[in-house]
């Protein structure tokens, strides 16, 4: 039976509620069996790119994958049933009124909240992480600063000042409701606020949209990201958690998935970066009617990302080595895919959208989906014989071939004689291809924001916006 993923607002959920309230009334059924008798798995979350989102109608997120695969272990027929909430209080209010049956957000685990909740298995961690506007004098110590720190009111960092407060009486922050972290950052970067503590990861991330922001220091230890439950309830939910993540990890998906998410997150290039965000507006316009017209099964985001990477998306470049072009397409490949003039950007385009899906078909069918474009645009770069004598060093290494993580740590294997000379096509600029692929996967992430960020504003607009009654 094919499983529907089900979408619902919070301001829907009371009048669902009203209709199906049983579901808490049923005292016989632990949470499982209650899970199970819905055909639902309900999950509270944020929007955002690392949580949830949708994308071109479709569901995404480090979170959003990792709850649909766990409702499908809780039965054939479960379906997930996500519930986006706008501010970390709405989020929290969900799981107490019974609205949801867990929470997947990227929430720390924490030992004020433990107190109230229970936690699941952590799937990474964090660093509480100032950040601070460029151009301005970096911060040395937290304790030094006793004005102009934003943060998240409810969030992991506003209990970890609340402590450090204890410590350092003169500290003050600001805590601001209904926003989320990259807002807070894009105050910083428009000079609206001095300093924001948010999570390391984020930051990261966000930088690549907002570039003039930069970290300062990170404060205290790690932190557990975890999925959080309700503590007043049995705990019949967390036995499954627990086998779930422990196969998740031992089967390489929870490796997989951090690749994915946090794989291209390096470290950050402000000059690069401020350079794609200027031509994003003055360039990319151009062209973008090129690169959905002949992305096909690709999303022309990501044929925009390589193109840029190739050539800023400059149609007169030529590289030293004699590649040309949008795409910079050698001789023999324009050749092959029937590109008679390089610097002409709609052959160039078509070309390389061309030879890059044929790539992609000629990869080990071993390879899993949601990997295979990255094998695919090193093949482009260093061509596709070396990206099999590289997964075949990986597996002689006694590691995993189809892991994109684990393959481009051996890229800059194929630099050294004593593993070239192993291979079928000898020496190659492993490092190089590496640094290529991270890069387009960085552009790619930027792009996405971009729609990323419109949607949201329309979302909030929405959830603002007041409801207008009418007498009749």
């Amino acid at each position: 039976m094919r499983r529907v993923i089900l979408l619902l607002k919070p301001l829907l959920l009371l009048g669902i509620l009203a209709a199906s309230g049983c579901d808490r009334q049923t005292q016989q059924a632990n949470s499982v069996e209650q899970i199970q008798q819905r055909g639902s798995l309900r999950v509270g979350t944020l929007y955002h790119p690392l949580y949830y989102f949708l994308r071109d109608g479709q569901e995404e997120g480090l979170d959003f994958e990792l709850a649909y695969q766990f409702s499908a272990s809780l039965g054939d027929n479960i379906a997930l049933q996500m519930v986006p909430a706008y501010s970390i209080d709405e989020l929290f209010a969900l799981l107490d009124n019974g609205h949801v049956d867990m929470l997947a957000a990227g929430l720390v685990n924490t030992k004020q909240r433990r107190q109230l909740y229970r936690f699941g298995p952590s799937y990474y961690h964090i660093e509480h992480t100032l950040a601070y506007r460029k151009g301005t004098a970096r911060p040395k110590r937290i304790q030094d600063l006793t004005n102009g720190i934003t943060v998240l009111a409810g969030s992991s960092q506003a209990e970890w000042l609340y402590e450090q407060q204890q410590i350092h009486p003169e500290l003050f922050w600001q805590a601001q409701r209904d926003s989320d972290a990259e807002d807070l950052l894009r105050q910083v970067a428009e000079k609206k606020t001095e300093y924001a503590l948010v999570n390391d990861i984020l930051l990261a991330r966000t930088q690549r949209y907002y570039p003039s922001i930069e970290a300062a220091f990170t404060v205290g230890k790690p932190q557990a990201i975890a999925w959080m439950l309700p503590k007043n309830r049995d705990d019949s939910l967390l036995g499954p958690m627990l086998s779930f993540f422990e196969q998740q990890s031992s089967n390489g998906t929870l490796a997989r998935l951090h690749e994915k998410y946090f794989g291209h997150v390096q470290s950050f290039d402000y000059v690069d970066t401020r350079t794609f965000l200027q031509r994003i507006d003055n360039r990319l316009p151009q062209y973008q009617p090129l690169f959905e017209r002949y992305a096909g099964e690709l999303d022309w985001r990501l044929l925009a990302a390589m193109s840029y990477q190739e050539s800023h998306w400059d149609p007169k470049a030529t590289s030293y080595t004699g590649v040309r072009g949008m795409m910079m397409l050698t001789e023999d490949t324009a050749a092959q895919v029937g590109v008679t003039n390089r610097l002409d950007p709609e052959q160039s385009i078509r070309g390389g959208a061309q030879y890059l899906t044929s790539i992609l078909a000629r990869l080990p069918a071993s390879i899993p989906d949601g990997e295979r474009i990255w094998f695919a645009l090193a093949a482009y770069n260093i061509g596709l014989g070396h990206v099999l004598d590289v997964r075949r060093l990986t597996q002689s290494r006694q590691q995993d071939p189809n892991s994109w993580a684990q393959v481009k740590e051996n890229l800059p294997l194929l630099h050294q004689p004593k593993w070239y000379r192993q291979t079928r096509y000898g020496y190659a600029r492993g490092r190089e291809t590496k640094q290529f692929v991270n890069n387009i996967r960085q552009y790619y992430q930027s792009l996405l924001w971009q729609d990323y960020a419109q949607a949201d504003t329309n979302l909030r607009i929405q959830h603002e916006a007041p409801t207008v009654e009418t007498d009749i």
